[in-house]
């Protein structure tokens, strides 16, 4: 049974969507205490959050946020405020989808079922990572840039996955090292710089410049 947390301050539309979802077969939980929405988070522990965006105390982008620094579980938006730059801006704080207020709970459903389905049932990691027409097969450990394959050292290759796999985050570099001291080798600072400087050379030479960038001081970003 998912657990579906419900982040609305109008509590006639929170004990009707609780209502509803029950009906369904899910597991709802609906928020209280609307100063410290990442506590019921934590202990409710749900499979996706629908989160309002006008709340007492803190906003829901606000809340987006702080679910995102700890949790990559799916958000989706609730608002009767569904101009463009509102949208917009849920996207860019990590949700995953926007239903504009007032809705159908049929569509509600829908688009409930979707995510789930789309997040859990197939129960597996995407086969390749693509990014800027890059592909990086995990089946076979290769890389291929419109056709053409990158011949890539296994450490390089750990380097690329673990980037990708955190695409639009930066990945420090205590991560990547303990990411490539999974391997036999031993890898310090230096070892990882000379990788990635010989990682970064060959995605250029590929045609793929400004692949990887450095955050100073925090570590690297695709």
């Amino acid at each position: 049974m998912y657990k579906i947390l419900i982040v609305e301050d109008d509590m006639a539309i929170a004990s009707a969507m609780e209502r509803q979802m029950s009906t369904w077969g899910l597991s709802v939980k609906c928020v209280e205490n609307f100063q410290n929405v990442l506590a019921e988070f934590t202990e409710f522990s749900p499979e996706l959050v629908l989160l309002d965006i006008s709340l007492p105390f803190f906003n829901g982008y606000h809340w987006c946020s702080e679910i995102r620094r700890i949790s990559r579980v799916p958000i989706v938006f609730l608002s009767s405020a569904s101009d463009n730059m509102n949208i917009v801006m849920a996207m860019n704080m990590g949700g995953d989808d926007f239903i504009a207020k007032p809705f159908d709970f049929s569509v509600l459903l829908a688009k409930i079922q979707a995510i789930l389905r789309r997040t859990y049932d197939f129960g597996q990691e995407p086969a390749v990572l693509t990014h800027r027409e890059a592909v990086l097969n995990k089946a076979d450990a290769s890389l291929t840039y419109r056709g053409e394959k990158i011949d890539l050292t296994k450490n390089e290759y750990r380097i690329l996955l673990t980037l990708m796999e955190q695409k639009g985050r930066v990945v420090s570099r205590e991560t990547l090292m303990q990411k490539l001291w999974e391997t036999d080798s031993f890898v310090d600072e230096n070892t990882l710089t000379v990788n990635v400087t010989r990682l970064r050379k060959k995605l250029e030479g590929a045609g793929l410049t400004n692949f990887i960038i450095t955050k100073k001081g925090m570590g690297y970003l695709i």
